[in-house]
């Protein structure tokens, strides 16, 4: 990985605005700083950008504050209303200078995501869409997959700055960094599913289900996610890394893209059903492995 600090075309330390200050925003924006990036923040809650304030982030009460300055600006917002609303709607637009751009590392929609880069682009802004996978932990430590849509001359434009947070791969146009999005979820949530389900039958039978999980490792069964949801499962720890709620959002995102480009995703579609009921059930804000609680109760092992 690329460790040294991103420069714009002045060879000064990138200037990045970064907009929302979450569970991935605090850890990104903070590498930045430790990077030698000029940070500006902006969340909604300034509480928690001021959390960036010991790092040598600047703080704005408006995004169209901590934009103005910026070469490039980094969105890591709830879904793709937020977006809407924070681009278009709270002055950021205004903000934006031309030649700035925007990396939009949210998880949104695609067609969300051309429209809001063709409204861009209109102003001189450019656009990439980079939604990630890895988690907090990831963000942490810089090993984030990074999938990116947009020109490919734009991808170039940043990559060195993208590299300090992870992996990034350019995998189409604009849009397409989403649609390699959803196909993540897609198969986190079936799998995570796969995985509940077959731990809490043998847990049903008899088995022990730590031992089957350490039976299975390194075979065709074994993954990622066998190995830390499956644990999560097995310590009944469902402390929230990623919320079931955003799971079900990203669940219904690739359904309404199936939907658009006239695919049919019967699996995606039985897991969004899943997902609702234990979002519904009151597991929403529960780590997205608590769908294993959900399955449990269905079989009176709760």
């Amino acid at each position: 990985m690329n460790t040294s600090t991103p420069t714009n075309q002045d060879s000064a330390p990138a200037r990045v605005a970064v907009l929302g200050i979450g569970m991935m925003g605090l850890p990104i924006a903070r590498r930045l700083c430790e990077a030698g990036c000029e940070v500006s923040a902006w969340n909604r809650s300034r509480a928690k950008a001021e959390r960036l304030l010991p790092f040598g982030a600047g703080v704005t009460d408006t995004p169209a504050d901590a934009v103005a300055q910026a070469d490039v600006v980094i969105t890591l917002l709830e879904d793709g209303q937020v977006v809407e609303d924070v681009l278009f709607h709270q002055g950021t637009i205004k903000g934006l200078r031309p030649g700035t751009l925007v990396v939009d590392m949210s998880s949104i929609q695609p067609r969300q995501a051309r429209d809001h880069a063709a409204r861009l682009s209109a102003m001189g802004v450019g656009h990439l869409d980079a939604p990630v996978s890895g988690g907090t932990v990831g963000a942490e430590q810089g090993q984030l997959a990074i999938m990116v849509g947009g020109k490919p001359a734009d991808f170039e434009r940043v990559r060195p700055l993208l590299e300090l947070l992870g992996r990034p791969t350019h995998v189409g146009p604009t849009g397409a960094g989403q649609l390699a999005k959803l196909a993540n979820q897609m198969i986190v949530g079936i799998t995570i599913g796969a995985v509940a389900e077959a731990l809490l039958l043998c847990e049903k039978g008899g088995a022990d289900m730590a031992k089957v999980k350490q039976a299975i490792t390194g075979g065709f069964a074994d993954s990622r996610i066998l190995q830390v949801h499956g644990q999560r499962m097995i310590e009944r720890d469902f402390t929230k890394r990623g919320a079931v709620a955003v799971q079900l959002k990203d669940m219904r995102n690739a359904l309404t893209t199936a939907n658009e480009i006239g695919f049919e995703a019967p699996i995606t579609q039985l897991f969004e059903q899943l997902f609702a009921q234990a979002a519904g059930h009151g597991l929403g804000e529960l780590d997205h492995s608590a769908l294993f609680v959900e399955l449990a109760s269905r079989n009176g092992m709760a």
